[in-house]
């Protein structure tokens, strides 16, 4: 089975590619999956998680959005890799400002966070792990009702088919031996 690593840093992403089947990243803008996968090369695999909102009113979207954001900015390995990616104290401030927030929670119309999506692939990624998020109280319902609505819009899936499989056969098992 190919195993991949989670990795938001060049280090670990180095540590990724070179002993391991790939990265995942996770709370990440399109901007870091093109450094990525310049750092990793052409042949690992590279997932990078999306944060969506299928919710065209930036009210609402924003405030779920928020709260996702809120819960990351409140540990400090994610606090640096957000100043990383540039982000000052004005964006960490208040769980995070409108720019942050848009920048790591893909929101909108679905063609708008299919948009998003698009643009990890563009940018170098195989296939990108779709998050919904929800308010508490609105559960799997909600989750599902989101993928039901993004699923259509979402762009065709660009593998090579030269890469490596995604999943890897087993080899068969021999019986006894007599």
């Amino acid at each position: 089975m190919p195993r991949v690593l989670a990795a938001l840093r060049p280090r670990m992403q180095e540590l990724a590619r070179d002993r391991t089947s790939g990265v995942h990243s996770f709370f990440v803008p399109p901007t870091h999956t093109a450094v990525t996968r310049a750092r990793l090369g052409p042949d690992p695999l590279l997932v990078p998680e999306q944060a969506v909102v299928v919710d065209p009113d930036p009210q609402t979207a924003r405030a779920v959005a928020r709260e996702h954001v809120a819960t990351r900015l409140a540990l400090r390995n994610y606090v640096n890799h957000v100043r990383a990616l540039g982000f000052g104290d004005e964006d960490l401030a208040c769980h995070g400002s409108d720019r942050l927030v848009d920048a790591l929670v893909a929101w909108g119309d679905p063609a708008t966070v299919a948009a998003r999506i698009g643009e990890h692939l563009d940018a170098g990624a195989d296939q990108v792990a779709i998050h919904p998020l929800t308010t508490q109280g609105q559960g799997l319902s909600r989750v599902l009702d989101q993928l039901r609505e993004l699923t259509p819009a979402l762009p065709p899936h660009k593998r090579a088919p030269d890469k490596r499989p995604l999943t890897a056969a087993r080899p068969a098992t021999e019986g006894p031996t007599t």
